[in-house]
């Protein structure tokens, strides 16, 4: 049987990506926010949460591997070619090659999870990105 997938964040073109990366310099300049990161390690699975308040834009690190991402809240995210708008609690396949912009309208958590073989929270940080060292849990203002 074959079930049609509802939401996909899909691998992005190089210029999305550089689009994000220069909307990243732009909202450097901007007041910050501490964002705290929930790590787990358990059962071949690695699982980072993040709680976002309303009204905070968020742009992450370049994702090297395909992941699933879960959002619950009212938030927009970049897809590479368009926002999409999500409302409520969404289990979404997330491709490689991909960074993404998180617009958040209510309190927002978002999950992402992946097979790891990793045995500690760094080594799964690297699976994931190469960017590892931007991550706010590799410095003094997340965890």
């Amino acid at each position: 049987m074959t079930v049609a997938l509802r939401q996909q964040l899909p691998p992005m073109p190089v210029q999305a990506v550089d689009q994000v990366r220069e909307f990243e310099n732009v909202t450097r300049q901007c007041p910050q926010i501490n964002v705290q990161t929930e790590h787990t390690l358990h059962a071949g699975m690695y699982a980072r949460t993040i709680r976002l308040p309303a009204g905070v834009v968020l742009t992450g690190v370049l994702i090297k591997i395909p992941t699933t991402v879960i959002v619950h809240g009212i938030c927009r995210v970049f897809t590479g070619e368009r926002f999409m708008n999500l409302a409520g609690y969404h289990v979404i396949a997330a491709g490689a090659g991909r960074k993404q912009i998180f617009i958040t309208q209510t309190d927002t958590v978002i999950t992402m999870i992946f097979p790891s073989t990793a045995q500690t929270v760094e080594q799964a940080e690297n699976e994931f990105t190469d960017e590892a060292h931007l991550l706010m849990s590799r410095n003094d203002s997340g965890e």
